[in-house]
């Protein structure tokens, strides 16, 4: 979190989030009335956020990482066009992102142009996502992946896997980060593109897998700027 966000956090009179976000935020929470859903309830809780600040109170949604990288700044603008109350004051507060969390945990993986691309196909079909795989892999883009695998999605890393095989080598570095920046729950693998489907990854992994010049340089994963030194 940034310290806009403790800020604002201790000025609103609700916070509006899913349940886990708001666990994660509790030791922060004082006086505030909390509204928490469970998961794919984001429209439900959308409406409810927008719905109390209509009524005058300070209303802060709770997202993940930041709020406009797969959270929840897309859908509160949707909704409030849909209510028509695009007058209603509205501040987006960036945060610290999955791809940029896991990265300084790693050393220097995204030094370059890279791709952030969810495996997640609740909302997008896998087709478009295996294209955009492809087409980044042969653009030579690093990656950072997000929602590698669930208990009922297994298969889509190991095709991810296989399609960055047909343009990288298997010993390009890959990082394994879970719960980036979370304290003690956090955690750190650095493997390869060959073998890091072998090693415990889930919803809570983001994985970052280097571009052709991607190194390991001691104990941190470098993808050199091109400096000449």
């Amino acid at each position: 979190m940034t310290a806009r966000v403790q800020s604002v956090l201790n000025e609103v009179e609700y916070i509006v989030g899913y349940k886990t976000y708001i666990e994660l935020i509790r030791p922060f929470l004082t006086h505030q009335e909390v509204v928490a859903t469970g998961m794919r309830q984001e429209i439900d809780r959308c409406r409810e956020a927008i719905r109390l600040a209509g009524e005058g109170h300070r209303v802060a949604v709770v997202s993940s990482g930041d709020a406009g990288v797969y959270g929840m700044a897309g859908i509160i603008i949707e909704c409030m066009e849909q209510a028509g109350l695009l007058d209603l004051p509205l501040e987006i507060i960036p945060g610290v992102t999955a791809a940029s969390a896991a990265a300084s945990m790693l050393g220097a993986p995204l030094m370059h142009d890279f791709a952030v691309i969810s495996l997640s196909d609740l909302l997008t079909p896998w087709e478009v996502i295996e294209k955009r795989v492809r087409l980044a892999a042969e653009a030579d883009f690093i990656f950072a992946i997000y929602n590698p695998k669930s208990q009922g999605r297994t298969q889509h890393i190991e095709t991810v896997r296989e399609i960055l095989l047909q343009y990288r080598r298997p010993d390009t570095p890959v990082g394994l980060v879970r719960e980036a920046l979370r304290g003690d729950e956090s955690s750190v693998l650095i493997t390869n593109l060959n073998e890091f489907t072998n090693y415990p990854i889930d919803m809570l992994t983001t994985v970052i897998v280097g571009n052709s010049q991607t190194r390991i340089v001691g104990p941190y994963m470098v993808t050199p700027r091109g400096y000449k030194l």
